[in-house]
């Protein structure tokens, strides 16, 4: 295996990842302080005094967070006991036998990147249930829900868009199908724009039909393997035996707009019978503001349900019998919220690198997915997708995101360079995105 490059850190000034721990992290910091504050009174109804005092318990753990960051102290081990804790504090012992700084501690500004995030947000967990009886507490529960109910009108056009597909799926021949596929991974791939860590937790819902822009965002999409994926689960669908089952794996990333676009694809899939299952995997705590808990899945198919606009309705009627049915399955594991990247995931969670090999396909969606896909490390532009995975390769995959982050690998020799060029920040602020796909051809 060659030699994998250093990972990206804070310790280079003025990159992404820099401005990341210097400004947005600690943005973040201050908004869950504020959303706990906001939530006082309400802690004071649900548990009386105690409820009160867990806030200001969990208030003040997060103020020192906030400080230990800013100051770029060294980190501190995880003290609350959670399913997770020994994984991590062992993770934490490594990173430090890997430093070579005097007091060999890992800090703020001089860790990977992709470490530093995860940290802050496990932080910010245990700080929430280290106070209970507020332990049950989801800090970024308003934001997300906020990104749905502000994407109304986008929703009930793609729910419309889907049920008028559904009604006339059996005429459409294959090159229409296959349109229909394509038009409805650009949503889902454009959906990913929808990031509240990108906004520290900001507004980013979206208010304009999508549909509409597809045409003119497809110069965006600098790298586009959705052929591989059409002529693999058509291959799938025409080969499949009466009894046997094609099974797509869906690594979700953000709740709101982006989740309905994730299961507006997986209905699709199952309707024009490129899936028999579809699988979800999701987080099981708060994460990087918006990613999707089961919690969120759950609320959002009951809202959708709950809409008073008949096709919205009429979609999660449908999402929740596919639940039901088992053609829809949704999966927690613990190694999601963890450290490390992919390729470590057969030997610190086997069970789940075996559940993926059963998949015909994994999409992966979002920024955080291809940082830990690729190890989140300063490849050239022009390395192999393949070869950046460092032996990850469960199941034929393919990645869906829109670039936020000073990682990308694929690209023709030169490509990346002429957009640096001419577009300083082109891979951080989710203009362009990718279809990257790895496996049989």
């Amino acid at each position: 295996m060659a030699v994998v490059p250093a990972s990206l850190s804070g310790q280079d000034m003025g990159s992404f990842a820099y401005l990341t721990i210097k400004d947005r992290i600690p943005q973040i910091l201050t908004k869950v302080i504020d959303t706990l504050h906001r939530h006082k009174s309400e802690f004071f109804e649900k548990h009386g005094e105690e409820g009160v005092e867990a806030e200001k318990k969990a208030i003040s753990l997060l103020s020192k967070l906030r400080n230990e960051l800013q100051t770029d102290k060294p980190f501190i081990p995880l003290v609350e006991k959670f399913v997770d804790t020994d994984i991590w504090n062992h993770y934490l012992e490594y990173q430090q036998s890997l430093l070579n700084e005097s007091d060999g501690k890992s800090r703020w500004f001089y860790s990977p990147w992709l470490l530093v995030e995860c940290y802050m947000y496990r932080r910010i967990h245990e700080a929430i249930i280290q106070s209970p009886p507020i332990d049950y507490f989801d800090v970024f529960k308003e934001s997300k829900e906020q990104n749905f109910y502000e994407s109304q009108e986008a929703i009930i056009a793609l729910c419309t868009h889907l049920q008028q597909l559904i009604r006339t799926i059996e005429d459409l021949d294959e090159n229409q199908l296959k349109d229909e596929f394509f038009k409805l991974l650009q949503i889902s791939l454009w959906g990913n724009k929808c990031d509240l860590s990108l906004s520290g937790g900001e507004s980013s819902s979206q208010n304009t039909n999508v549909l509409n822009s597809l045409e003119d965002l497809k110069p965006f999409i600098l790298l586009n393997d959705m052929e591989h994926l059409w002529s693999l689960l058509s291959n799938c669908k025409k080969t499949r035996e009466k009894a046997s089952a094609t099974r797509v794996y869906i690594v979700l990333d953000n709740s709101g707009f982006e989740l309905v676009t994730d299961l507006i694809l997986a209905d699709f899939l199952l309707s024009s019978e490129l899936a028999t299952e579809v699988h979800f995997y999701g987080k099981t705590i708060p994460w990087f503001v918006s990613d999707t808990t089961i919690h969120d899945f759950n609320w959002l198919i009951e809202q959708v349900k709950h809409s008073n606009h008949k096709w919205m309705s009429k979609c999660g009627a449908d999402w929740e019998e596919y639940i039901k049915m088992g053609k829809w399955v949704y999966h927690n594991h613990i190694f999601w919220t963890l450290p490390h990247e992919y390729c470590a995931m057969p030997q610190v969670a086997p069970d789940l690198y075996a559940e993926l090999q059963k998949a015909h396909l994994i999409l992966f969606k979002g920024d955080l997915n291809y940082r830990k896909l690729t190890g989140d490390r300063k490849w050239e532009f022009s390395v192999p997708f393949h070869q950046a995975l460092n032996g990850f390769h469960p199941a034929p995959l393919c990645t869906i995101r829109t670039l936020k982050a000073e990682i990308q690998v694929g690209l023709q020799p030169g490509q990346g360079e002429q957009l640096l060029a001419s577009e300083p920040s082109w891979w951080t602020t989710g203009k362009y995105g990718i279809f990257q796909y790895d496996g049989p051809l």
